[in-house]
Formats: structure tokens, C-alpha cells, sequence
């Protein structure tokens, strides 16, 4: 069997951090670039070959649509390149669901495409970042990758783009799947996969837009009036979705607001703040107009929103459907 050739697609975030201390916990990320980290992973003798390119070197909290757009032009490159076996990305932890999920929309699934991160910058004691790296290598020279979507590796584990959530700020165990958890276990030296492959050789879903509409996230809290929608709300909105309490519930006068604006082509869809919140429909929301974002995030609903959209995909039956679908 012949050596896998991995993309790896740079992006910064705590992989790529440093600190002017190994105990300091101030760093700043994105300071090490593709080529001083592969530097070190080749260090750990890894039976794979790389080739790297820097598309960013950020905090993820500084994503952007220009920089997507950038990333997954590159990955769409490298899935057509003969020469790569698959694509591993590294990122920021604070916004990797969110860039996964857009990939796992917007690229085929005829090779592995892995995102990883650290929770501790490179500098630390206990860097977490090679361990990460050397089992995101498992897991893209892994055929059978290939047909799970985009995939996040962290802390030994393989999540779903659709499933993983960030639930802690510190510790190497941050992140969790709902409403499916870990797809798989990973460690640099083994791969185990939970369940067969569900999407082998899939086309993209949806065609990668680096313009999407406008759709804000409404944040529900106690005392919460109308005019915050307003402060949201502009001509060029074309959506919101709103991070409700327990299962997408919002104070009365806000759902009437959003009910009105809905009645003129606003699309709205409930979701929740909560870690593990599933947001069935209701009959009421034939009523309001509304969409029910079933087990997706917030942040999550808000880019399928954005892609159904642009995509002119306006009917509510028909948005419904896809928001049934994850």
C-alpha cells in the first residue's frame, strides 16, 4: 500500500498559538506557520507524506466569508488532485463547527476531509495539537472517512460536522456531539469507526456562495422586547433565527413581531441556546410561519439558512425538509 499524501490547509487558531511562557495562559494564536508545524510533525515519524499551504493564520474568532471562501476553494482542489489522498485543516476551536458544517454542505465526499484544532497552544505544557494532528492523519488516510462529510478530530475522538459542539472553554475533552456523539475513536497508532459510511461518493448539497444573504441570530433572554428584532432587522435581511430558550420558545410579543415579518418573506427559524437542544415542530408554527431547526445550532441553522437561500430555496415546506434532513 502506498504512502497517503495529505493537503493540509492552514487556517491558525491554538494549534498554531504561542506564548512568551509554557504556563502563561495569554497566548495569542495563530503564530506558528504550515511549514514550522509540519516541521514538528514530521518529527513524530507519521507514515503519511504533506504538503502544506497557509490560507489564514487567525484566531477563528476572526473567520470571515472571504477567508471560506479561500479554504474551500483549496479543498475543492485538492479533492480533484489525483495526487492527494485527502485534506486535513487546521483551526481555530472557538468557530470550527461552523466552518465544518459549511464544508460538509458545499464539498463532495469522495475524500476525507478533517478538521483539527488544539485547546492548548503550541508552547504549553501539555500541548494537545501533535497528538491531534497525528490522529487527524489516521483518520484522512482512512478511505472510509470518505464518506462521512466533513469531520472534526479532537481529543481522541472523530465527530460529524453536523453533530460536534464546542462545551467547555479549557481542557482537552472540550467538545461533544449532539444529537449523535463521537462517530468513531482515534489515537495516532488506531482508527474505529462507529457504523458504516451514510455518504459515499455524494456530490457537494449545496453550491459554495461566498455572498450570502443576511441572517442574524436573535438571542432570547428573559426581559427580552420586540425591539430587539428590530435592531436586527434590515432591508437586506432575508432571514433570522432565533436562539430561543428550552425548545426554541421565545416571550409572546417577540413571536408576534416575528410572525408579522414572516407573513412578508422573512424566513425564521427557531432553534435553542441550549448544549443539547432539540427543536421539534409544532403546530403552531404552520401559524407563525416559522422553521424548526431540529437538532442543529444556532450557528449551524444560520449557514443552512444562508445556503438555502441563496440557493432560492424560499418555500417554507420545502426549507423544512432540508432542516429535517440533518
Amino acid at each position: 500500500m502506498s504512502t497517503p499524501h495529505i493537503l493540509v490547509l492552514a487556517t491558525g487558531g491554538t494549534i498554531a498559538g504561542a506564548a512568551d511562557s509554557a504556563t502563561r495562559h495569554d497566548y495569542r494564536p495563530g503564530q506558528i506557520g504550515i511549514e514550522e508545524l509540519l516541521a514538528q510533525v514530521r518529527t513524530l515519524g507519521l507514515d503519511a507524506k504533506f504538503t502544506g499551504k497557509q490560507i489564514a493564520n487567525i484566531g477563528s474568532e476572526d473567520i470571515t466569508p472571504a477567508i471560506w471562501r479561500d479554504l474551500h476553494s483549496a479543498a475543492d482542489d485538492g479533492i480533484a488532485d489525483s495526487a492527494f489522498d485527502g485534506i486535513i485543516i487546521t483551526h481555530g476551536t472557538d468557530t470550527v463547527e461552523e466552518t465544518a458544517f459549511l464544508l460538509d454542505l458545499t464539498l463532495p465526499t469522495t475524500k476525507p476531509v478533517v478538521l483539527v484544532g488544539a485547546m492548548r497552544p503550541a508552547t504549553a505544557v501539555g500541548y494537545d495539537g501533535l497528538r491531534n494532528f497525528a490522529n487527524a492523519v489516521q483518520v484522512a488516510a482512512d478511505r472510509e472517512a470518505a464518506g462521512r462529510g466533513a469531520l472534526v478530530v479532537m481529543g481522541d475522538r472523530v465527530f460529524a460536522a453536523r453533530d460536534i459542539r464546542k462545551n467547555r472553554t479549557r481542557g482537552t475533552d472540550a467538545f461533544a456531539g449532539f444529537p449523535r456523539d463521537a462517530v468513531g475513536l482515534v489515537t495516532p497508532s488506531a482508527l474505529d469507526w462507529f457504523g458504516a459510511p451514510w455518504r459515499m461518493g455524494e456530490d457537494a448539497r449545496f453550491a459554495f456562495r461566498a455572498d450570502l444573504p443576511d441572517v442574524p441570530v436573535l438571542f432570547i433572554h428573559a426581559g427580552i422586547t420586540p425591539d430587539y428584532v428590530e435592531r436586527l432587522v434590515t432591508n437586506d435581511t432575508r432571514g433570522i433565527v432565533v436562539c430561543g430558550v428550552g425548545e426554541g420558545n421565545m416571550p409572546e410579543p417577540v413571536r408576534a413581531r416575528l410572525a408579522e415579518l414572516a407573513s412578508t418573506g422573512l424566513r425564521v427559524v427557531r432553534a435553542s441556546r441550549l448544549a443539547e437542544g432539540l427543536v421539534d415542530r409544532e403546530p403552531e408554527d404552520d401559524t407563525n410561519g416559522f422553521i424548526a431547526a431540529r437538532a442543529l445550532s444556532p450557528a449551524k441553522a444560520r449557514i443552512l439558512l444562508q445556503l438555502l437561500v441563496a440557493a432560492g430555496v424560499t418555500d417554507l415546506a420545502a426549507i423544512q425538509s432540508e432542516f429535517d434532513r440533518r
